[in-house]
């Protein structure tokens, strides 16, 4: 089965319990916003729609509109949501790296600050931290086309539908995963983040079928608390519907999908983020990096290349400067 404990894990994750708070905040108001603009654009489409003299005129225009308040709303808070919420997971997983380590934490909310100084020790800044990330995910998805090449070139009748359904395992676990290297990271303590990035890409990558049997085991979780959280939130919007029929009934429905994202967002991830960092930690004990992987990840990845030359400009650096790069 998995290779991760479910109590440690559990026992990480409320242990963290001022994160877990602030993440429902962060998630609950994203999502918040995105419906608010959807529904904006419907309206002011609605209302346009009635120049037109067709009589589908304000249905179509509605729609034009909520799509157009969604791009709208995707591109305006795309970069400040991508930061807003990494500096959050950054700082969980750094708190999340000690407990599992047993280490002493602060009780209460002073443990925010004690993770957002841990990560400003390791990357300065969040512009720093933010690059980083989108470079691991950007090798991550290498590292997936390269075990479905290798795995299309083995004659066994039925593993293409395998390694298709081991594709789509593995890119619902990219997030957590490039948060598994930014925990390696600061378990290293670290001052050569792209460097010691790098590293932790190519043993993920060598242990690969390890972390994507237990990525598959913690999809299946994950989804089905998903699911439960979502029918459990919509009985309230079913009853209100029942005695009530109209918008009271909508808006629950809505309501019922903001509560389960917010709940998969502010505890399930945390779970299967901590199970993956006690899984890989385990599995690259003692390991070094394979000069093989490492070869074909340069070959193939512009991201991990892009890893690496950093590397080197922060090793060509005076060591004085070496902790701010």
């Amino acid at each position: 089965m998995w290779d991760f404990s479910v109590g440690r894990t559990i026992g990480v994750v409320a242990a963290s319990w001022p994160y877990v708070l602030l993440r429902i905040v962060v998630y609950t108001a994203i999502t918040l916003a995105y419906i608010a603009a959807t529904g904006a654009g419907a309206g002011v489409g609605y209302g346009v729609g009635h120049i037109s003299s067709s009589p589908d005129g304000p249905a179509g225009f509605a729609l034009g509109g909520a799509f157009a308040g969604f791009a709208l709303v995707t591109v305006a808070l795309y970069w400040m949501r991508e930061y807003i919420l990494y500096a959050v997971k950054a700082a969980h997983v750094a708190a999340m790296v000690h407990l599992l380590d047993g280490r002493q934490m602060p009780q209460g909310l002073g443990q925010l600050e004690y993770g957002r100084r841990i990560v400003k020790a390791r990357f300065v800044e969040v512009n720093l931290l933010f690059v980083l990330d989108q470079l691991v995910k950007g090798v991550i998805r290498v590292i997936s086309g390269i075990v479905t090449t290798l795995g299309s070139l083995l004659p066994i009748p039925g593993l293409q539908g395998l390694i298709g359904f081991a594709l789509s395992v593995m890119r619902m676990s990219l997030t957590y995963v490039d948060e598994v290297i930014l925990a390696y990271n600061i378990r290293t303590d670290s001052n050569t983040p792209w460097d010691t990035a790098q590293r932790g890409l190519v043993l993920y990558a060598q242990n690969s079928n390890t972390i994507l049997k237990n990525a598959l085991w913690l999809s299946l979780m994950m989804w089905g608390l998903t699911v439960v959280v979502f029918l459990v939130a919509l009985t309230p919007a079913a009853a209100a519907l029942y005695l009530m029929p109209g918008q009271l009934g909508g808006w629950g429905f809505v309501l019922a999908i903001v509560v389960a994202w917010a709940f998969r967002a502010a505890l399930i991830e945390p779970f299967c983020i901590a199970a993956l960092m006690q899984v890989y930690f385990r599995v690259i004990d003692g390991q070094s990096p394979d000069p093989q992987w490492l070869e074909r990840l340069n070959g193939a990845s512009r991201q991990f290349r892009e890893l690496g030359e950093r590397a080197s400009a922060v090793f060509s650096r005076p060591q004085t400067d070496r902790q701010a790069g």
